[in-house]
Protein backbone atom coordinates (compact mmCIF):
# COMPACT_ATOMS: atom_id res chain seq x y z
CA UNK A 1 0.00 0.00 0.00
CA UNK A 2 1.43 3.20 -0.46
CA UNK A 3 2.19 5.36 2.10
CA UNK A 4 0.46 8.94 2.18
CA UNK A 5 2.40 11.70 2.38
CA UNK A 6 3.00 13.58 5.81
CA UNK A 7 0.46 16.73 5.44
CA UNK A 8 -1.01 18.42 2.65
CA UNK A 9 1.00 18.89 -0.54
CA UNK A 10 0.90 22.19 -3.13
CA UNK A 11 0.06 20.85 -6.56
CA UNK A 12 0.01 22.94 -9.61
CA UNK A 13 -2.34 22.49 -12.76
CA UNK A 14 -0.15 21.59 -15.78
CA UNK A 15 -3.11 20.04 -17.83
CA UNK A 16 -6.65 20.46 -18.42
CA UNK A 17 -9.27 19.21 -20.76
CA UNK A 18 -13.16 18.44 -20.87
CA UNK A 19 -14.66 15.39 -20.19
CA UNK A 20 -18.36 16.22 -21.01
CA UNK A 21 -20.26 19.38 -20.68
CA UNK A 22 -20.47 19.82 -16.76
CA UNK A 23 -16.73 17.30 -15.96
CA UNK A 24 -13.18 17.76 -16.70
CA UNK A 25 -9.73 16.33 -16.27
CA UNK A 26 -7.11 17.79 -14.71
CA UNK A 27 -3.33 17.22 -13.71
CA UNK A 28 -1.54 18.76 -11.09
CA UNK A 29 2.38 18.54 -10.99
CA UNK A 30 2.70 17.69 -7.10
CA UNK A 31 6.50 17.90 -5.52
CA UNK A 32 6.80 15.30 -2.86
CA UNK A 33 2.94 12.94 -4.05
CA UNK A 34 4.71 9.53 -3.03
CA UNK A 35 2.43 7.81 -6.01
CA UNK A 36 -0.87 5.75 -5.39
CA UNK A 37 -2.75 2.85 -5.94
CA UNK A 38 -5.84 2.55 -8.66
CA UNK A 39 -8.79 3.36 -6.81
CA UNK A 40 -7.69 5.83 -3.83
CA UNK A 41 -8.48 9.42 -3.54
CA UNK A 42 -7.00 13.18 -2.19
CA UNK A 43 -8.53 15.30 -0.44
CA UNK A 44 -8.49 19.17 -1.95
CA UNK A 45 -8.37 22.08 -0.27
CA UNK A 46 -9.10 25.58 -1.22
CA UNK A 47 -7.94 28.71 0.80
CA UNK A 48 -10.23 31.82 -0.12
CA UNK A 49 -9.04 35.28 0.44
CA UNK A 50 -10.88 36.00 3.68
CA UNK A 51 -9.53 32.40 4.86
CA UNK A 52 -12.04 30.32 4.22
CA UNK A 53 -11.36 27.48 3.22
CA UNK A 54 -13.28 23.79 1.71
CA UNK A 55 -11.99 20.31 1.32
CA UNK A 56 -13.94 17.81 -0.82
CA UNK A 57 -12.53 14.43 -1.39
CA UNK A 58 -11.90 13.54 -5.08
CA UNK A 59 -10.74 9.83 -6.58
CA UNK A 60 -7.46 9.40 -8.22
CA UNK A 61 -7.95 8.66 -12.43
CA UNK A 62 -3.96 7.85 -12.31
CA UNK A 63 -2.01 5.09 -10.70
CA UNK A 64 1.60 4.41 -9.63
CA UNK A 65 4.68 6.49 -9.07
CA UNK A 66 5.71 10.04 -9.82
CA UNK A 67 4.69 13.08 -9.31
CA UNK A 68 1.46 13.97 -11.17
CA UNK A 69 -2.09 13.22 -10.18
CA UNK A 70 -5.24 13.38 -12.67
CA UNK A 71 -8.69 14.07 -11.37
CA UNK A 72 -11.66 13.84 -13.21
CA UNK A 73 -14.32 16.52 -11.43
CA UNK A 74 -18.27 17.01 -12.36
CA UNK A 75 -19.26 20.42 -12.01
CA UNK A 76 -22.17 20.12 -8.88
CA UNK A 77 -24.90 23.20 -9.63
CA UNK A 78 -24.25 23.88 -5.75
CA UNK A 79 -20.69 22.53 -5.13
CA UNK A 80 -18.78 25.04 -3.23
CA UNK A 81 -15.24 23.17 -4.91
CA UNK A 82 -16.18 21.48 -7.71
CA UNK A 83 -17.48 24.33 -9.77
CA UNK A 84 -13.92 26.20 -9.58
CA UNK A 85 -11.90 23.10 -10.35
CA UNK A 86 -13.99 22.60 -13.55
CA UNK A 87 -14.81 26.01 -14.47
CA UNK A 88 -11.89 28.44 -13.07
CA UNK A 89 -8.89 26.80 -12.11
CA UNK A 90 -6.40 27.73 -14.76
CA UNK A 91 -2.74 26.50 -16.08
CA UNK A 92 -0.14 27.37 -13.21
CA UNK A 93 -2.73 27.58 -10.58
CA UNK A 94 -2.53 25.80 -7.13
CA UNK A 95 -4.32 23.94 -5.03
CA UNK A 96 -3.50 22.18 -1.79
CA UNK A 97 -3.79 17.98 -1.66
CA UNK A 98 -3.40 15.39 1.14
CA UNK A 99 -3.35 11.76 0.25
CA UNK A 100 -3.27 9.41 -1.54
CA UNK A 101 -6.26 7.91 0.96
CA UNK A 102 -7.46 4.47 1.26
CA UNK A 103 -6.78 1.12 1.20
CA UNK A 104 -9.35 -1.37 0.61
CA UNK A 105 -11.43 0.10 -2.52
CA UNK A 106 -8.40 -0.41 -4.76
CA UNK A 107 -6.77 -2.86 -7.46
CA UNK A 108 -3.24 -3.85 -6.98
CA UNK A 109 -1.33 -5.81 -9.89
CA UNK A 110 -0.47 -8.77 -7.95
CA UNK A 111 -4.36 -9.63 -7.50
CA UNK A 112 -4.98 -12.46 -9.90
CA UNK A 113 -9.13 -13.36 -9.66
CA UNK A 114 -11.54 -11.94 -11.67
CA UNK A 115 -11.99 -8.55 -11.50
CA UNK A 116 -16.13 -6.52 -12.43
CA UNK A 117 -16.05 -3.25 -12.03
CA UNK A 118 -19.17 -1.53 -11.84
CA UNK A 119 -19.68 2.55 -12.17
CA UNK A 120 -22.62 4.83 -12.24
CA UNK A 121 -21.88 8.60 -13.72
CA UNK A 122 -18.81 10.06 -12.40
CA UNK A 123 -18.04 6.93 -10.07
CA UNK A 124 -15.80 5.70 -13.03
CA UNK A 125 -13.01 7.52 -12.14
CA UNK A 126 -11.35 5.07 -9.37
CA UNK A 127 -11.66 2.45 -12.23
CA UNK A 128 -9.78 4.62 -14.77
CA UNK A 129 -6.96 4.44 -12.97
CA UNK A 130 -7.96 0.68 -12.49
CA UNK A 131 -8.23 0.02 -16.09
CA UNK A 132 -5.26 1.62 -16.93
CA UNK A 133 -3.23 -0.10 -14.39
CA UNK A 134 -4.36 -3.50 -15.36
CA UNK A 135 -3.11 -2.00 -18.87
CA UNK A 136 -0.18 -1.44 -17.98
CA UNK A 137 0.89 -4.10 -16.31
CA UNK A 138 -0.67 -6.40 -18.84
CA UNK A 139 -2.46 -8.59 -16.02
CA UNK A 140 -4.01 -11.74 -17.04
CA UNK A 141 -6.96 -11.09 -14.40
CA UNK A 142 -9.96 -10.56 -16.25
CA UNK A 143 -11.44 -7.69 -15.82
CA UNK A 144 -14.52 -5.91 -17.36
CA UNK A 145 -16.31 -2.61 -16.32
CA UNK A 146 -20.56 -1.73 -16.71
CA UNK A 147 -20.67 1.66 -16.76
CA UNK A 148 -24.25 3.18 -16.20
CA UNK A 149 -24.77 6.85 -16.84
CA UNK A 150 -28.26 8.84 -17.81
CA UNK A 151 -27.01 9.76 -21.87
CA UNK A 152 -24.13 8.93 -24.06
CA UNK A 153 -22.39 12.61 -23.68
CA UNK A 154 -22.12 11.85 -19.84
CA UNK A 155 -19.36 9.81 -20.61
CA UNK A 156 -16.10 10.54 -19.12
CA UNK A 157 -12.86 8.66 -20.73
CA UNK A 158 -15.02 7.38 -23.15
CA UNK A 159 -12.51 7.48 -26.30
CA UNK A 160 -9.83 5.51 -23.67
CA UNK A 161 -12.66 3.07 -22.58
CA UNK A 162 -13.75 2.37 -26.35
CA UNK A 163 -10.45 1.51 -27.30
CA UNK A 164 -10.52 -2.07 -29.02
CA UNK A 165 -6.72 -2.26 -27.37
CA UNK A 166 -8.12 -2.27 -23.96
CA UNK A 167 -7.74 -4.85 -21.82
CA UNK A 168 -10.65 -4.30 -19.96
CA UNK A 169 -13.72 -4.42 -21.73
CA UNK A 170 -16.76 -1.86 -21.34
CA UNK A 171 -20.39 -2.58 -21.06
CA UNK A 172 -22.61 0.50 -21.59
CA UNK A 173 -25.73 0.93 -20.30
CA UNK A 174 -27.96 4.29 -20.29
CA UNK A 175 -31.09 5.43 -18.12
CA UNK A 176 -32.61 8.09 -20.06
CA UNK A 177 -31.37 8.40 -23.37
CA UNK A 178 -29.69 5.62 -25.82
CA UNK A 179 -27.82 6.33 -28.84
CA UNK A 180 -29.51 5.62 -32.29
CA UNK A 181 -29.97 1.92 -32.97
CA UNK A 182 -29.47 1.02 -29.48
CA UNK A 183 -30.55 -2.16 -28.62
CA UNK A 184 -32.60 -1.57 -25.42
CA UNK A 185 -34.31 1.33 -24.02
CA UNK A 186 -32.92 3.78 -21.57
CA UNK A 187 -33.92 2.59 -17.68
CA UNK A 188 -32.46 2.15 -14.56
CA UNK A 189 -29.99 -0.85 -13.94
CA UNK A 190 -31.61 -3.81 -12.93
CA UNK A 191 -30.77 -7.40 -11.16
CA UNK A 192 -31.15 -9.16 -14.54
CA UNK A 193 -29.10 -6.70 -16.65
CA UNK A 194 -26.67 -6.91 -13.57
CA UNK A 195 -27.01 -11.09 -14.17
CA UNK A 196 -26.35 -10.66 -17.77
CA UNK A 197 -24.02 -8.04 -18.47
CA UNK A 198 -21.46 -8.84 -15.25
CA UNK A 199 -19.08 -12.14 -14.49
CA UNK A 200 -21.30 -14.58 -12.83
CA UNK A 201 -21.36 -15.56 -9.06
CA UNK A 202 -19.49 -18.86 -10.14
CA UNK A 203 -16.38 -17.49 -11.54
CA UNK A 204 -15.86 -15.88 -7.75
CA UNK A 205 -15.07 -12.24 -9.27
CA UNK A 206 -13.75 -9.15 -6.90
CA UNK A 207 -16.70 -6.54 -7.72
CA UNK A 208 -16.10 -2.92 -6.77
CA UNK A 209 -19.66 -0.78 -7.33
CA UNK A 210 -18.76 2.71 -7.00
CA UNK A 211 -21.51 6.02 -7.35
CA UNK A 212 -24.05 7.72 -5.63
CA UNK A 213 -25.28 6.37 -2.47
CA UNK A 214 -28.37 5.06 -4.18
CA UNK A 215 -26.79 3.34 -6.92
CA UNK A 216 -24.11 1.72 -4.86
CA UNK A 217 -26.71 0.50 -2.57
CA UNK A 218 -29.46 -0.63 -5.41
CA UNK A 219 -26.34 -2.31 -7.34
CA UNK A 220 -24.91 -3.74 -4.04
CA UNK A 221 -28.54 -5.38 -2.79
CA UNK A 222 -29.00 -6.82 -6.35
CA UNK A 223 -25.45 -8.65 -6.73
CA UNK A 224 -26.47 -10.73 -3.47
CA UNK A 225 -29.39 -11.56 -4.67
CA UNK A 226 -27.52 -12.99 -7.21
CA UNK A 227 -25.88 -15.45 -5.21
CA UNK A 228 -22.52 -12.92 -5.19
CA UNK A 229 -20.97 -13.07 -1.58
CA UNK A 230 -21.31 -10.08 0.37
CA UNK A 231 -17.51 -10.34 1.10
CA UNK A 232 -16.56 -10.04 -2.59
CA UNK A 233 -18.17 -6.91 -3.06
CA UNK A 234 -16.60 -3.92 -2.20
CA UNK A 235 -18.44 0.13 -2.60
CA UNK A 236 -17.83 3.68 -2.50
CA UNK A 237 -20.20 6.09 -3.09
CA UNK A 238 -20.64 9.97 -2.68
CA UNK A 239 -23.35 12.04 -2.16
CA UNK A 240 -26.08 11.87 0.38
CA UNK A 241 -27.77 8.64 2.27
Amino acid sequence: MTTPAAGWLTGSLARAHPLTASARSITFTVPGWPGNDAGQHVDVRLTSSDGYQAVRSYSIASAGPGGEIELGIDRLPDGEVSPFLVDDLALGDTVELRGPLGGWFVWRPEQTQPVQLIAGGSGVVPFIAMTRTHASVCSSAPMQLLYSLRTPNDAFFRDELSQPSATARTTWHYTRTVPPGWSRSAGRLTAEDLKSKTLPPEQAPLTYVCGPTGFVETVSRALTSLGHAPDTIRTERFGGT
